[in-house]
């Protein structure tokens, strides 16, 4: 049954089927990742003006690349509360410019420090190598947060797709060790590797991410690590109370819809405050392709609230 899809969305994906583009899984890792460097550059805002640096964190495997965002009127002493970004594209596609718009404008218009975290891609490096990345990435902001003008009391993370998956086990993992986070910004996540959803079924293919690309992603990701492991479907921890208050975003056109829905649902079922804001007539990927979809400023407007709220 076709379904209604945004038409600022629909135009981007007549766009791409005329294009002729295969599939990723058939399009090859360096192709697919050239082509999620051009969808950037079609459909992505330009990021606005503000004072960027680049660093690197000392990772378990080396140095992991962040890009950390300032507004330009920041005053250089003045610590700044953190967002950390965890960029999307199945834990294989996407790298530190991904994001670059959505962290600019949420440091520019927020007045807050971003920062980009460049991790480790499957299958290179599978399953627990990027969220290990993710992992030290986090802790060592927070340890370095003199150094780089930011407050280690004042910290949010955030992602989309597969970055919200890493964002969403960041936020459980920084629960467990004492360490809570003020806010988890979760666009169109991963929350169950299971892919068992009604909405693997109902959204299978023809909305731009299909059930079958998501399990290539799946493929190269997981290894042969188990897919109810909570450090890669969040949605089967065992407990989902006290981590950081949430905003969630899904895309009704998404195989990603329902389990967004569902980690929502338990998550307010375990007391955690959430905002969930569903998008019915969206395509997954949607809330980066502001230079083209209206409703990616509507998003970024609303997650710019809820850190206003969370971290100033």
């Amino acid at each position: 049954m076709t379904r209604t899809i945004d038409p600022d969305s629909q135009a981007i994906l007549d766009f791409i089927i005329a294009s002729g583009r295969p599939p990723i899984a058939e399009a090859g890792l360096e192709a697919a990742r050239a082509g999620m460097r051009a969808s950037r550059l079609l459909f992505g805002a330009l990021p606005p003006p503000t004072r960027n640096r680049d660093v690197a964190a000392s990772g378990p495997a080396g140095a992991i690349p962040i890009r950390l965002y300032r507004p330009l009127d920041a005053p250089v002493e003045r610590p700044l509360p953190l967002l950390v970004y965890f960029h999307g594209g199945g834990w294989v596609l996407g790298d530190i410019e991904t994001g670059d718009a959505l962290c600019a404008t949420l440091a520019q218009s927020v007045g807050i420090a971003v920062a980009a975290v460049d991790y480790r891609l499957a299958p290179e490096f599978p399953f627990p190598a990027g969220l290990e990345d993710c992992f030290a990435a986090l802790d060592w902001l927070t340890a370095q947060a003199g150094d780089l003008g930011i407050s280690a009391a004042r910290v949010a993370v955030a992602g989309d797709s597969a970055g919200g998956n890493l964002a969403a086990v960041c936020a459980l993992r920084a629960r467990d060790r004492g360490e809570p986070l003020c806010a988890q910004i979760l666009l169109y996540p991963v929350t169950d590797l299971t892919m068992t959803s009604d909405s693997y079924q109902r959204n299978a293919s023809g909305y731009m991410l299909t059930a079958e690309t998501m399990r290539w992603f799946r493929d190269q990701y997981l290894g042969d690590a188990n897919a109810l492991d909570w450090r890669v479907s969040p949605l089967h921890a065992e407990r989902l109370d006290d981590v950081a208050p949430a905003l969630i975003v899904t895309s009704g056109l998404d195989p990603l819809c329902d389990e967004g829905a569902a980690y929502a649902a338990r998550l307010v079922t375990a007391g955690v405050q959430v905002r969930y804001l569903p998008y019915p007539r969206q395509l997954h990927g949607f809330a980066l392709w502001g230079k083209t979809v209206r409703d990616a400023a509507a998003v970024l407007a609303q997650v710019a609230d809820e850190l206003r709220q969370r971290l100033l």
